[in-house]
């Protein structure tokens, strides 16, 4: 059954904008937008939310070092991460810039309630700062004296600021989080890091350049981890009533103290709803290692979207690992493009139409359909397994294939072969419905093709019977790349 009047809110991080984007950005967004667009293909109301966080002082000494000014500099990177969005086919609603104006009022109307509500006081704070991740961190995370995220040597602060009193919520924080946070592994982390004892938070940075001002004191900016958490609601530009609450926030694991801890704090002592769902993605590694802008080794996407087509590198990124790390490459990518888009899903669809166009079909009941885990795919999805409920796809799209082989439609005098074929045909358009929320572009050729309608609101056509059309050997899908 669709859900038409069902809301559906997801969001990914908001990304730095100190360097262009690199794949495991893409891997994100492409993640919540399959998510979004399952919801779509259901039929609900979906609102998915990215955007950027200009705000962080990291940008700053990255403009600095660039020798380029900060405003220049951060709309130059900030135009990399729309253009990302496009070239993956990222189907948002809202892209958020946290200079704007909407959102450092509803910033500081939040602030103003947690104020209200004597959560904030000020005092003096002295700790270890990473710069990379743009926070304190204790004693007891360092690695060998260094932030294990970022593997560099925090600087040591002392400053007057304004603090939040996160302690307050621990109780509340225990019970919030077995219900929040996905998956279990990570759940466990944050839980067992929250019973050892929260400290209050630093909520306010002293004459930083980039920010929000402080309510009531503009010698400070607004921390920029509450700036920009608060993005999540600032985002629907009015619209909280309609979609607020989150139904999932998507992000790594590298920020999931601040999504899991900090933000449901924070919205408890303004009086705000708490999210459904916090999903935490592992990381793309390269040989085992983590990704990123900091350690040099990055994948630029925006490069690969100029070598491959974006269904190739969206499905060659979902079937990743969504909880677990996972290794990523351009020959990790071209493998999944010639041995499961090519080979499989594009030889069922070539052979199938022209064994059509020669022959014809005859419309039956198609049994061949009881072979696809529909349930299971739907729960896979439900639980966020998205790598999983592609599996199980394939693993159809494996029958459909084996189906061609065993029957020999090619073959002279072959029994009863317009329904197997017309059989064929309907499995074929119930995969491209389901592929949708994966590689659209490729999905809705298909659909083109077999003359069937995929998209928002065509989940229940899957058990419709296709309508006898004239079909034709098409475009090959997926060329082979050598």
């Amino acid at each position: 059954m669709t859900n038409k009047n069902k809301k559906f809110y997801v969001t990914t991080a908001i990304d730095y904008v100190n360097a262009k984007p690199h794949v495991g950005h893409a891997f994100e967004k492409t993640l919540a937008d399959a998510i979004s667009r399952w919801h779509r293909l259901k039929g609900d109301d979906v609102f998915f939310l990215t955007g950027v966080d200009e705000n962080a002082q990291k940008n700053v000494q990255a403009a600095e070092k660039a020798g380029i000014p900060v405003k220049e500099f951060i709309d130059l990177n900030t135009k990399s991460f729309v253009e990302l969005c496009k070239k993956l086919d990222i189907n948002y609603d809202d892209f958020i810039r946290t200079t704007s104006k909407e959102h450092s009022v509803v910033v500081q109307t939040i602030v103003k309630k947690i104020i209200a509500n004597k959560d904030i006081y000020k005092a003096e704070y002295e700790g270890h700062y990473c710069n990379g991740c743009e926070a304190f961190i204790t004693e007891k995370e360092l690695v060998d004296g260094k932030c294990p995220e970022h593997n560099v040597k925090p600087e040591f602060r002392k400053e007057e600021a304004y603090f939040f009193r996160l302690s307050k919520y621990q109780d509340k924080l225990l019970k919030i989080i077995p219900q929040y946070v996905v998956p279990e592994k990570r759940k466990n982390e944050v839980v067992a890091r929250v019973k050892e004892g929260l400290n209050d938070l630093c909520i306010s940075r002293k004459n930083a350049e980039l920010g929000i001002d402080f309510p009531g004191d503009k010698n400070f900016k607004v921390y920029v981890w509450v700036d920009a958490l608060i993005n999540y609601l600032s985002g629907l530009k009015g619209k909280e009533k309609k979609y607020w609450p989150a139904d999932v926030h998507v992000i790594g694991k590298g920020i999931n103290w601040f999504h899991s801890v900090i933000w449901p704090a924070l919205l408890l002592s303004a009086g705000y709803k708490l999210p459904k769902k916090l999903l935490v993605h592992g990381y793309l590694t390269s040989a085992g290692g983590k990704i990123s802008k900091s350690l040099g080794n990055t994948i630029n996407p925006l490069e690969l979207a100029e070598k491959y087509s974006v269904d190739s590198i969206r499905y060659s990124l979902l079937r990743c690992s969504v909880f677990e790390d996972s290794d990523f490459s351009e020959e990790i990518l071209i493998s999944r493009h010639n041995n499961e888009l090519a080979d499989k899903l594009g030889n069922l669809v070539s052979r199938v139409s022209a064994l059509v166009e020669k022959y014809g079909i005859e419309k039956c009941n198609n049994k061949l359909l009881k072979k696809l885990k529909l349930k299971e795919i739907e729960n896979k999805m439900g639980n966020f397994e998205i790598d999983k409920a592609l599996n199980e796809i394939f693993a159809f799209v494996d029958n459909c294939n084996e189906f061609v082989q065993e029957n020999k439609l090619w073959e002279i005098g072959c029994k009863d072969r317009e329904k197997k074929l017309y059989e064929l045909s309907d499995s074929i358009k119930a995969v491209a419905i389901l592929l949708w929320p994966f590689i659209p572009e490729t999905s809705e050729k298909i659909a083109k093709q077999f003359s069937f309608k995929v998209g928002e609101g065509s989940f229940n056509e899957i058990k419709s019977p296709l309508k006898i059309s004239k079909i034709k050997k098409g475009e090959i899908l997926f060329n082979k790349i050598k």
